[in-house]
C-alpha cells in the first residue's frame, strides 16, 4: 500500500511539474506580441519565439499585429445640400503599439468600430451628394486622416479607409436622372449655339473677301452652276448676271 501511495504521490507532483511549466512556456508567432505584467504591473513586451514567465506572478496577453479588416455598418447621412443617403464604408488598420492597444484602451476593435462611424457621418455631413459620389477617394484620405489621428494614442494605425456605398432612394435617383439630362441638354444647345457663331463668322469673312474680288464671285457662280449640273438630270433655270457674260465675252462692263 506504502508502495501505490508513493506511486501516486509522484503521479500527482508530475502533473503540477508538467501544468506549471506550461504555465510558464509560452511560444509566439511572428506576427504575435505578448505584453507581460508582474503582479499586475507592465514589465514589457516580448515576443516572438519562446517566452518563459514565472508562473502565478507573471501574466501574458497576446496582441495579434496583422492588418485587420473592419466593415462599418451602413450610417445614415445627411448631406450638405439635405439629401438623406445611407453610407458604408470598410477600414483597414493594424496594431503598431502593443502596450498601448492593451492599456490604454479595453476593447480597441469597439472602439475604433464606433469612431469610425461617428467620423463617416461627420465628415460626410460636411460635403454634398455630387462630391460623395465623384470625389471618394479625396473623402477617403479626409476619413483616414482623422481616424489614424485619434486612434494614435490606442497604438493603432488606420492605413486605408474605403468608402463602399452610397445608397440613394429612388425620387432622388430620378431628380438625379432629370438633372443629368437637363445638363446633356443645355450642353448640346451651346454647342450648336457656338457652330452657329462659328460659321456665321467664317460666311462673314468669305463675304468680305468676295466683295474686295467682283471676279472670284463669278468664278463662285460658275462653280455652283457645274455643281447643279453635275447632280441634276433635269432642266435647271438659273439666274445668269449680265456682268458674268460681258466678261466671258471680252465685252466691257
Amino acid at each position: 500500500m506504502a508502495m501505490f501511495a508513493d506511486l501516486a504521490f509522484y503521479l500527482v507532483a508530475i502533473l503540477i511539474l508538467l501544468v506549471i511549466i506550461a504555465s510558464a512556456v509560452k511560444i509566439l508567432r511572428e506576427y504575435e506580441r505578448g505584453v507581460v505584467f508582474t503582479f499586475g504591473r507592465f514589465t514589457g513586451v516580448k515576443g516572438p519565439g519562446l517566452i518563459l514567465l514565472v508562473p502565478y506572478v507573471q501574466q501574458m496577453i497576446r496582441v495579434d499585429l496583422r492588418t485587420r479588416v473592419l466593415d462599418v455598418p451602413s450610417q445614415d447621412v445627411i448631406s450638405h445640400d439635405n439629401v438623406s443617403v445611407r453610407v458604408s464604408a470598410v477600414i483597414y488598420f493594424r496594431v503598431i503599439d502593443p502596450e498601448k492597444s492593451t492599456i490604454q484602451v479595453e476593447d480597441f476593435m469597439m472602439a475604433t468600430s464606433q469612431l469610425a462611424q461617428t467620423t463617416l457621418r461627420s465628415v460626410l455631413g460636411k460635403h454634398d451628394l455630387d462630391e460623395m459620389l465623384a470625389e471618394r477617394d479625396r473623402l477617403n484620405l479626409d476619413i483616414q486622416e482623422i481616424l489614424d489621428t485619434q486612434t494614435d494614442a490606442w497604438g493603432i494605425k488606420v492605413a486605408t479607409v474605403e468608402i463602399k456605398h452610397v445608397d440613394i432612394n429612388e425620387s432622388m435617383i430620378r431628380a438625379i436622372a432629370r438633372q443629368a439630362e437637363a445638363e446633356r441638354e443645355r450642353r448640346a444647345k451651346v454647342i450648336n449655339a457656338e457652330g452657329e457663331q462659328q460659321a456665321a463668322a467664317k460666311l462673314l469673312e468669305a463675304a468680305e473677301i468676295l466683295a474686295k474680288q467682283p471676279e472670284a464671285m463669278q468664278l463662285r457662280y460658275l462653280s455652283t452652276l457645274n455643281v447643279i449640273a453635275s447632280e441634276k438630270n433635269s432642266t435647271v433655270l438659273f439666274p445668269f448676271p449680265m456682268e458674268l457674260g460681258n466678261l466671258m465675252s471680252g465685252k466691257p462692263k
